[in-house]
């Protein structure tokens, strides 16, 4: 017999790495059946395999925005329901300001906050005929401060706040969630890459995060987790930054 938190039904985009892969390994150990989505085929079905029977993928380009509505209903016929939609998936680009082509600039914009909007509209659909649901945002530090040659990325993590609060306003009286995070310096492969090869950097980021260390991807997992979980359930429209201080740390 599957008690309610078993028959939860997640969806994850950028499922299959890095933090996105965290989460869904918090949520399938909390026994919800998480679907990743993503570009590359052959990671999410080594993630899915590493997970065992409560994960599935589906490859998705989540910016071919008129494929969303199909991608949704197929998930929504398959499972019955959307519970949990955590919109992870995103791309970076560091490059000088003046140098940002305005294309460069509507492809970030396009990963990181337009097919946000228009994924979520489609699973809202869902969860505004169930009575429930929770949405939670993936943010960045570089919405709470200033942050050089990241431009782009910085302009749509911070659209992806004001869409947190806006979404709560009118979502919320209908018995849907939103919430975001916003991680600080988290232990991935990528900032690894970043940071291992920049000595000063890292010692930069160190040194203003008073708890002195980079987090691990698990501690924001169990951020996640929390926030989308019953125990949240007088919790939305905030961004709680999984940071380790950083956000207010001074050096």
């Amino acid at each position: 017999m599957h008690t309610e938190r078993e028959n939860k039904i997640a969806i994850i985009t950028g499922g299959a790495t890095g933090l996105g892969l965290a989460v869904a390994h918090k949520f399938v150990r909390e026994n919800i059946k998480t679907i990743l989505i993503g570009r590359n085929e052959v990671k999410l079905k080594e993630a899915c395999h590493s997970m065992g029977v409560l994960a599935d993928c589906i490859k998705c380009d989540l910016t071919a925005l008129n494929d969303l509505p199909a991608l949704v209903n197929m998930i929504w016929k398959k499972y019955g329901r959307i519970d949990i939609l955590v919109n992870n998936a995103g791309i970076h680009l560091k490059k000088a300001f003046a140098e940002v082509t305005d294309e460069e600039f509507q492809r970030i914009i396009l990963t990181n906050q337009t097919s946000v909007f228009s994924l979520t509209r489609e699973v809202v659909k869902i969860m505004q005929d169930q009575k429930s649901g929770c949405v939670l945002n993936i943010s960045s530090m570089a919405a709470k401060y200033g942050i050089p040659s990241v431009i782009a990325y910085s302009a749509s993590k911070s659209a992806i706040e004001g869409m947190t609060r806006a979404m709560a306003v009118e979502l919320s009286p209908l018995g849907i969630r939103v919430n975001c995070i916003a991680p600080g310096f988290i232990k991935t492969q990528m900032s690894s890459d970043a940071l291992d090869n920049d000595p000063e950097r890292k010692g930069k980021v160190i040194s203003r995060t008073p708890m002195g260390r980079l987090g691990n991807p698990e501690e924001l997992a169990n951020a996640a987790y929390f926030l989308v979980s019953d125990e949240a359930s007088f919790i939305t429209g905030i961004v709680m930054p999984v940071d380790g201080g950083n956000s207010i740390g001074f050096c």
